[in-house]
């Protein structure tokens, strides 16, 4: 299962593919932050820069927005397509668990008429939305209101927004149809497993809730179960799976990978043993964050983060167990190489591992 996972998640060799099949394969990048979706590409793409995932960006044919788990992603244009309107009852969830209160006596449906008649041909940011909703629900924070809208109207944040190296700044919006020039499909759950199984499986029915923030999927499981592969693990749980994904065998080796906060391998599945132990998790995963990770032989061993002095850029290592001379050896290697790309301005890179 781990090397299975890892070969989906184009872990076990950098891939000389371009960055939106990548992206299409990996079905989205987590995008909390804006260069986590970059880190997250170089790990897997083979000779990867930055400016590639900023000119898919400008160009529409990725785009960053509000979808699993109801957090920011980073998917393909064509994904987002299936992936909003199939996840529209988890954001119609948060908003209620967040907003509900806040917006008690708003006319949601009116909410997004209105919110959809001001952003209809143009780019606000969610404070400029709140104010302009806020003239209509003058007793409601325009906050809540903006944040209200976000959740229940497919809208995306264009650049800059996501775009390397941006810190700080009020996210833009835009209306999906408007920026994409289509509207969204219907809604299709069966397409949201497949896409989940190519990326992550074999997986359970509760890893693909958990990845997806869906609910009771387990009669559009069994309704795609002809065309499956069905596994079962060790616990005797049902893995389902695409009967031509590749799974290679345990003997496969994985080289050192360091991974961004939030990486979905991380997050996309309900049990997460075949990445980390549960002692692990529990030092990686803390409240809502996330760390970002270093895999040794396909498994999470450590955290990282980069430091700078100066001129200096230091990547900072801190495993959780002892790491063998040989796999120090390649980590520090792709520890360099990380700092090449993510502090490339710097006169001196170090990795200092713990």
């Amino acid at each position: 299962m781990n090397r299975a996972t890892l070969a989906r998640q184009l872990l076990l060799r950098r891939h000389p593919i371009a960055p939106h099949t990548a992206v299409a394969a990996l079905a989205g990048l987590n995008a909390q932050a804006a260069d986590h979706p970059y880190l997250g590409l170089w790990a897997r793409v083979e000779d990867f820069r930055a400016e590639q995932l900023t000119e898919l960006l400008h160009a529409r044919r990725v785009v960053r927005a509000c979808l699993m788990r109801y957090t920011q992603h980073l998917v393909t244009a064509e994904d987002f397509q299936v992936l909003r309107p199939t996840l529209r009852p988890v954001l119609e969830r948060v908003q209620r668990s967040a907003f509900g209160r806040r917006t008690r006596g708003v006319d949601l449906a009116e909410l997004v008429e209105v919110g959809t008649k001001l952003l209809r041909g143009r780019t606000l940011t969610r404070p400029q939305l709140g104010r302009l909703l806020a003239e209509r629900w003058p007793e409601h924070e325009p906050g809540a209101l903006a944040w209200s809208f976000q959740y229940l109207a497919p809208v995306v944040h264009p650049p800059p927004d996501g775009v390397w190296g941006r810190r700080g700044g009020h996210t833009p919006m835009a209306l999906a149809d408007d920026w994409l020039g289509a509207p969204t499909a219907t809604a299709d759950p069966a397409q949201v497993v497949v896409r989940h199984l190519a990326a992550f499986g074999p997986a359970t029915v509760r890893d693909v809730q958990a990845w997806s923030g869906l609910r009771r999927l387990s009669e559009v499981v069994d309704s795609l179960r002809s065309r499956l592969a069905v596994f079962h693990d060790e616990q005797g749980r049902e893995l389902f799976d695409l009967p031509d994904a590749p799974r290679p065998g345990p003997d496969v080796p994985a080289p050192p990978r360091f991974l961004p906060e939030y990486d979905n391998l991380l997050l996309a599945h309900d049990d997460r043993s075949r990445v980390m132990t549960r002692e692990v998790r529990s030092r990686v995963c803390v409240g809502a964050g996330v760390a970002a990770t270093l895999l040794v032989d396909g498994v999470v061993r450590g955290t990282w983060r980069i430091r700078r002095d100066g001129a200096c850029a230091t990547l900072e290592v801190e495993p959780f167990e002892p790491i063998g001379a040989a796999d120090r050896d390649r980590v520090t290697g792709e520890g360099l190489r990380l700092l090449a790309f993510a502090a490339p301005d710097a006169d001196e890179g170090r990795v200092r591992l713990g």
